[in-house]
């Protein structure tokens, strides 16, 4: 049985994991229906391209959720193995997927397995990983961390994108939740249908982990940058557009990048270590 068969939607696993069984349709409707999650997915469309270097490699989608990194890797012209623990989500996506009659159906794999097992069920080493929006909801982000590198081939790239913990505090400074920022309760609990991250990380965070890793940050960048902030949403296509302008020009400069609600990495395993 695998080790999510047990579990109710609102539950953590043995490892302090959060799994999305029995909330596939929430995340669709949250996170990706919504103007936030297009906005997430216009910025991953616009950067990734900029961010990684792509030449039809074989991809490892760890954690894919609802499987949109993997149609965009997949319509690309990428070999994807998806790899997702939700049953339910793993569903959702191999639906999803057969039903855009465009997306190349044969070159996507899937697999219903954690981060943790990935070791022994995908060792690859793989000269791509994607791993999005997935360490947060890890009660030991550190160790998955540690984990990517080892499926990483030596020169291989791989793309992290994190909740920022650091947005999280802001954010909650901004709805006027001072005491919550102050103390540093920022975390989820994981045990209700919430969708606040259990382990939301910092940018220091990961640069010291990646240093343990064996891993280089070569080019980092915020996502949703300003939209999480505004007090008055866009009230028309035109102040959408130029909101999307604004979080294209700032999302790779400093300071505005550390603040996304989301950091995405490159990352590389140095050929030869130092």
């Amino acid at each position: 049985m695998h080790p999510n068969d047990k579990l109710t939607h609102y539950e953590l696993t043995q490892a302090g994991d959060r799994y999305f069984d029995g909330l596939a349709d929430k995340f669709s409707r949250s996170l990706y229906q919504a103007p936030r999650g297009e906005l997430r997915l216009t910025m991953l469309d616009y950067l990734l391209p900029q961010m990684l270097q792509l030449s039809e490699q074989k991809v490892l989608d760890v954690g894919g959720g609802l499987g949109q990194q993997a149609a965009w890797f997949a319509g690309r012209g990428h070999a994807v193995t998806m790899a997702e623990p939700s049953s339910d989500m793993l569903t959702y996506a191999q639906q999803w997927h057969r039903d855009e009659k465009t997306l190349p159906q044969e070159v996507i794999t899937y697999l219903q397995a954690p981060l943790q097992e990935l070791p022994l069920q995908v060792p690859g080493p793989w000269s791509l990983i994607t791993c999005h929006a997935v360490l947060e909801w890890l009660g030991d982000p550190q160790a998955a961390l540690a984990i990517l590198s080892r499926l990483l081939a030596p020169g291989g790239q791989l793309s992290l994108m994190v909740f920022n913990r650091d947005a999280l505090r802001f954010s909650n400074a901004v709805k006027g939740n001072l005491e919550k920022a102050l103390s540093d309760r920022l975390a989820g609990k994981g045990k209700r249908q919430r969708l606040t991250p259990i382990s939301p990380v910092s940018h220091n965070e990961i640069t010291q982990w990646s240093v343990e890793s064996g891993l280089q940050i070569v080019s980092v960048a915020g996502i949703r940058v300003f939209q999480d902030y505004l007090r008055q949403p866009p009230a028309t296509p035109a102040e959408n557009e130029t909101l999307l302008a604004l979080e294209k020009q700032y999302c790779r400069q400093d300071p505005h990048w550390r603040l996304g609600r989301y950091l995405l990495y490159t990352l590389i395993k140095p050929e030869t270590p130092e």
